[in-house]
C-alpha cells in the first residue's frame, strides 16, 4: 500500500492552499484535518501534501471572510504576491517572488498567468474585477509553463469559479460603507426544464463607489472632483449538461463594464519645476510641498476610463477507454478606453483624450485539449494548446495649451543652470524663437500624435506530465513542452501637425536658427557646439532640439508605417522527485524551466546618439522595437509535514530562480522602454502553516516569504543615458524581501438558531522601492495591511450581518512611484541632474499611485 492518499473531492469541495492563509475545509466534515484538502495544480485531483509544487489554495469560505474581490484583495492571504496598478486599473500588474511585468505597455504580456476556468488571459488587468462566486483561488509560485498556458515565468492565479448544481440555490447579497460604497448581487443556481442532466447558475452584480482622492481641477475643462471611484455591473451564466457518468458540459459566457475616473496620481515631492506649473495654472497646479496622504489630486483634465470585458467558453469532460478527455475552447474580448492627465497637474500640459483613439482591445481564441489516464504505476497526461491572439491599440497624446510655454521654460532653465548670466526674460518664447512660428504655433494646444498599432500572436504548444510511481514512498514527475509563437505587429504613426515645430529645428537653417537664439540670449559662440556637462553631456544647440523633438513631436515618425516579425520556438518543462519519508512527511525536490515570449514595444521609441554636434541628423525612429524572450531555471527543495494527528499543515520549501533576458518596461519620463536584463535572481524561502485547533471552529494560519529578488551585476544594455544605473547589484522594484500574512477564523454558536463568526487577517511588507529605475525616493516602508469581518447569523445561514473593514490600520502605502511628466524627468535632463545630500536628483518631481485608504461597511446576506 503506497503511503501517499490522493482524497477525490466533488466539483464543489472547497479547495485550500499549500502556503497560506488556509481557513475553509475542503469538505464539509465535522473535524477537519489537513489531507481532506485537495488540488488540482497538476491538473488532476490530488491531496495537498502529496503535490511536490508550491500552490496556495484558498477556498470560497475564507475569501468571503476577507472580502476578497479581485487578485488585489488576494494579496492579504499570500505572502510573495503583490498586486498593483497605476495609469487605469486596466494596468494591474502581478508580482510573484518579486518577479512580474509591467502592465502600462500592452506590447508586454505579463510573468505571471491569470487563468479564469480553465481560459488564459491575456493581461494581468482581466482580474481586477468583481470574479464572481469563486470556489477557490490558486496561486501557483514559480514557472508553471509546462501545463498553464503561455507566459507563466513567473507563476499563476488560477481561478476556478463555482459550477451550476443540480439542486435549487440561491443567494443574495447587499452592501453599504464609506465612501458611498452601495453594492447588490444575486446568484441562482438548479435544474432547468425538470431536467436531471441539465443545470444553470446565474449571477449577476452592480457595485459603485465615490473616489478615494479629491481632485482640483483647476481651470478644466474637466470638472470631476473625485478620483479613483467605482462603477460597474457584471453577469455570468453557466450550463452543466451531465448527459451520463461518463461525460459532462459546461458552457460559460460572461460581461462585465466597468466605467470609473482612474486613476490620478500625487505629488510624493516637488521640484522646482512646480513654479512654473503654478504660474501657467494661474494659482496652485500642484501640490507643494508634497503632501501625498492628503489624498487630492492635481488634474484639469481628468482620468476617465471605461472597461469592457465578455466571452464565452465551452468546456467538454469525456471518459473515453484510454483516459479522460478535457477540451476547453473560449473567444474573450476585453477592451479599455481611457483618457488622462499625462502631467498630473492643473496647468494644460498634456493629455491622453478619451475619445475613442485611446483604447487597447484584446480578441482571443484558445483551445486547450488533455488526455489523462493511469497505466501501472503511471500517472500520465498529454495535450496540446492553441492561441490566437489580435490586439488592437490607439493610443494619442496631444499638447496642451500650456506645453509650449511651459517646456520652453524649463529648457531654458536647464541651459541657464550652465550659463547663469544668460537673459532668462520671457522664457515661454523660446520655442518660438528655435521654430520662427508665432509663440503657440510650434506646438499648437490639442496636436500631437496618433499612432495605430495592430498585432497578431498565434501560439501552438503540445505538452505532457507524467508521475512515475518508482515505490510505494517514491514519485518521479516529468514534464515537457514545445512552444511555436508567431508575432506580427502593424504599426502607423502620425503626427496631427507633421511635427512641424521639431522639423523645423531639424533642418541646418533650423539647427543655426536655434544656435542663434541661444547665443543672443548669452550663451557664448564658442560653447554653443561644446558639450557641457550640465546639459546631459551634450552641446547647449544639441539639448534644446532634442527636448523640442521628444517622440510625439517629431516630424520623423510622421506617415511612418512599419511591420516586424518574430517567432521563437522554445522547450520549457519541469523534472520532480517526491519521497514520503513517512505518512507525515513528504519530501521533494524540482527544477523548472520556465519561458515567455518576446514581442514588440508598443510605443514610440528613438535615438538621440546623433545630437552630439549641432549638424547632426538626430532623434532618429528605432525601426528595430522587438525585444527577446524571457526564460527562468527554477530550482525547488521543500518538506511538507502533516503533524499531530493531521491537525497541523507545517510546510517549507526552498527556492533558487535565474532568470536572463528579464523584459524591463519602465517609463523615463517621455516614454515606455523596453529593456532586456541580462539576468535577475531570486532565492529563498516559503514557509506555510495551518493548523485545525481543538477549539471547535477556531483555526489559524500563517506564511512567510523571503525573497532575495536582485537584478544582476551587469549594466543595463542600451541605455545611454543612464536612467537605469541604479539597477546593477540592486533589488527588483517592488520585491520587498519579506513578506508575511497571517489569518485567525473562529466560528460559533451563541444563542438559539444563531452562530457568529468572526476573521481578522494581516499581511506584512518589508520595505522595497516602487520605481523601476529605483531612485531612492520611490521607496516605500515597512507596512502592514489588515482586515476584520464580523459576522452574525442563522445555524442553517439563511441570513446573516456582516461588520467588515479593508485595512483597519489606515496604513499609508505607495503602490508605484515615478519621475513627474518633463518635470525634470526626462532621461537628457535625468543624466546630469545634480545630486543633493538625500542622494536624488534634486530637480526632479515624483508623482505617486497610492494603495486604497480604510474602508468599512455593513453586507447582508441570504441564502435560500
Amino acid at each position: 500500500m503506497r503511503f501517499t492518499q490522493v482524497l477525490c473531492g466533488t466539483a464543489s469541495a472547497v479547495v485550500l492552499a499549500g502556503l497560506t492563509p488556509i481557513a475553509a475545509q475542503a469538505q464539509e466534515t465535522e473535524i477537519p484535518t489537513v489531507d481532506s484538502i485537495v488540488v488540482t495544480a497538476q491538473k488532476r485531483e490530488q491531496s495537498l501534501q502529496d503535490v511536490p509544487v508550491v500552490v496556495t489554495a484558498v477556498g470560497a469560505k475564507l475569501l468571503q471572510d476577507t472580502g476578497v474581490k479581485d487578485i488585489k484583495d488576494l494579496t492579504i492571504l499570500t505572502p510573495g504576491l503583490t498586486v498593483t496598478s497605476t495609469s487605469s486599473e486596466a494596468s494591474t500588474t502581478a508580482r510573484i517572488r518579486g518577479v512580474g511585468t509591467v502592465g502600462d505597455n500592452p506590447g508586454l504580456e505579463s510573468s505571471v498567468g491569470v487563468v479564469i476556468d480553465g481560459v488564459y488571459r491575456p493581461r494581468n488587468g482581466v482580474g481586477f474585477g468583481d470574479l464572481g462566486e469563486m470556489e477557490r483561488i490558486e496561486v501557483l509560485k514559480g514557472p508553471q509553463g509546462t501545463l498553464f498556458g503561455k507566459n507563466t515565468s513567473a507563476g499563476v492565479i488560477n481561478i476556478v469559479t463555482k459550477e451550476p448544481e443540480f439542486g435549487f440555490g440561491a443567494n443574495a447579497e447587499a452592501t453599504i460603507g464609506n465612501y458611498n460604497a452601495h453594492g447588490l448581487s444575486a446568484s441562482v443556481t438548479g435544474p432547468l426544464f425538470g431536467a436531471e442532466t441539465l443545470a444553470g447558475r446565474l449571477y449577476i452584480a452592480a457595485r459603485e463607489r465615490d473616489g478615494y482622492n479629491d481632485v482640483v481641477t483647476g481651470k478644466g475643462p474637466s470638472k470631476r472632483d473625485q478620483d479613483a471611484d467605482q462603477g460597474f455591473y457584471t453577469v455570468r451564466g453557466q450550463l452543466l449538461f451531465v448527459p451520463d457518468d461518463k461525460s459532462s458540459f459546461k458552457l460559460i459566457a460572461d460581461y462585465s463594464k466597468r466605467d470609473e475616473n482612474c486613476c490620478g496620481a500625487v505629488q510624493i515631492r516637488t521640484g522646482p519645476t512646480a513654479a512654473v506649473v503654478n504660474a501657467l495654472a494661474g494659482g496652485k497646479g500642484i501640490s507643494n510641498p508634497a503632501n501625498p496622504y492628503e489624498r487630492v489630486a492635481y488634474s484639469n483634465r481628468g482620468a476617465p476610463s471605461s472597461i469592457e470585458d465578455k466571452g464565452v467558453s465551452l468546456e467538454a469532460n469525456i471518459d473515453l477507454p484510454i483516459g479522460k478527455l478535457t477540451s476547453i475552447s473560449a473567444i474573450r474580448n476585453w477592451r479599455t478606453d481611457n483618457g488622462q492627465d499625462s502631467d498630473f497637474t492643473t496647468a494644460d500640459i498634456a493629455y491622453r483624450a478619451k475619445d475613442g483613439t485611446n483604447y487597447s482591445e484584446f480578441t482571443t481564441f484558445s483551445q486547450e485539449l488533455r488526455l489523462t489516464g493511469e497505466t501501472g504505476k503511471l500517472d500520465w497526461l498529454v495535450g496540446a494548446f492553441l492561441a490566437d491572439e489580435r490586439l488592437d491599440n490607439e493610443a494619442n497624446f496631444r499638447y496642451g495649451s500650456d506645453y509650449e510655454a511651459f517646456l520652453s521654460t524649463v529648457v531654458l532653465a536647464q541651459i541657464a543652470r550652465a550659463f547663469p548670466t544668460m537673459n532668462t526674460a520671457n522664457p515661454q518664447l523660446l520655442a518660438s524663437q528655435f521654430s520662427g512660428m508665432p509663440y503657440g504655433q510650434t506646438f499648437a494646444a490639442n496636436g500631437g500624435l496618433h499612432d495605430t498599432y495592430k498585432q497578431r500572436s498565434t501560439t501552438i504548444a503540445g505538452f505532457t506530465n507524467n508521475s512515475f510511481h518508482v515505490t510505494d514512498a517514491f514519485d518521479l514527475t516529468f514534464g515537457l513542452r514545445y512552444s511555436v509563437e508567431d508575432k506580427e505587429l502593424d504599426a502607423f504613426q502620425t503626427n496631427s501637425d507633421g511635427g512641424r515645430g521639431c522639423g523645423s529645428m531639424l533642418t541646418p537653417a533650423g539647427q543655426q536658427r536655434v544656435a542663434l537664439a541661444l547665443a543672443a540670449r548669452g550663451v557664448p559662440l564658442a560653447s554653443l557646439g561644446v558639450a557641457n556637462p550640465v546639459t546631459s553631456g551634450v552641446s547647449p544647440v544639441a539639448y534644446a532640439i532634442g527636448n523640442m523633438c521628444l517622440p510625439w513631436a517629431n516630424p520623423q515618425f510622421n506617415n511612418r508605417g512599419t511591420t516586424q516579425k518574430r517567432s521563437d520556438k522554445e522547450w520549457s518543462g519541469t523534472v520532480k522527485g517526491a519521497y514520503r519519508f513517512s505518512p507525515e512527511v513528504l519530501g521533494y525536490a524540482s527544477f523548472a524551466r520556465g519561458y515567455k515570449g518576446g514581442g514588440f514595444n508598443l510605443d514610440r521609441s528613438q535615438s538621440s546618439n546623433g545630437l552630439q554636434t549641432p549638424g547632426a541628423n538626430g532623434v532618429l525612429p528605432v525601426l528595430d522595437t522587438s525585444f527577446p524572450a524571457e526564460f527562468v531555471d527554477s530550482y525547488e527543495l521543500g518538506l511538507k509535514n502533516t503533524l499531530f494527528n493531521r491537525s497541523i499543515l507545517f510546510n517549507v520549501t526552498g527556492f533558487y530562480q535565474k532568470y536572463t533576458d528579464f523584459q524591463l518596461n519602465t517609463f523615463l519620463g517621455t516614454s515606455f522602454a523596453v529593456r532586456s536584463v541580462p539576468e535577475v535572481t531570486s532565492k529563498g524561502v516559503d514557509v506555510d502553516f495551518l493548523w485545525f485547533t481543538p477549539v471547535h471552529g477556531l483555526s489559524v494560519q500563517s506564511g512567510l516569504t523571503y525573497a532575495d529578488t536582485k537584478y544582476g551585476d551587469q549594466k543595463v544594455p542600451n541605455d545611454p543615458n543612464n536612467a537605469l544605473s541604479l539597477l546593477p547589484g540592486s533589488r527588483l522594484s517592488l520585491a520587498p524581501k519579506y513578506s508575511a500574512s497571517a489569518s485567525l477564523t473562529y466560528e460559533r454558536p451563541v444563542g438559539e438558531g444563531l452562530k457568529a463568526r468572526f476573521n481578522i487577517g494581516a499581511k506584512y511588507s518589508s520595505k522595497y522601492n516602487t520605481g523601476s529605475d529605483l531612485f531612492p525616493l520611490k521607496e516605500q516602508k515597512a507596512y502592514t495591511v489588515m482586515n476584520g469581518r464580523i459576522a452574525i447569523g442563522s445555524e442553517d445561514e439563511h441570513w446573516s450581518v456582516e461588520l467588515w473593514g479593508q485595512n483597519l490600520l489606515n496604513e499609508k502605502y505607495t503602490q508605484v512611484a515615478f519621475n513627474g511628466f518633463l518635470q525634470g524627468s526626462s532621461g537628457l535632463s535625468i543624466a546630469n541632474a545634480t545630486y543633493g545630500a538625500t542622494g536624488f536628483p534634486d530637480t526632479i518631481t515624483y508623482d505617486a499611485f497610492l494603495g486604497a485608504p480604510r474602508t468599512y461597511g455593513v453586507t447582508l446576506r441570504s441564502k435560500f
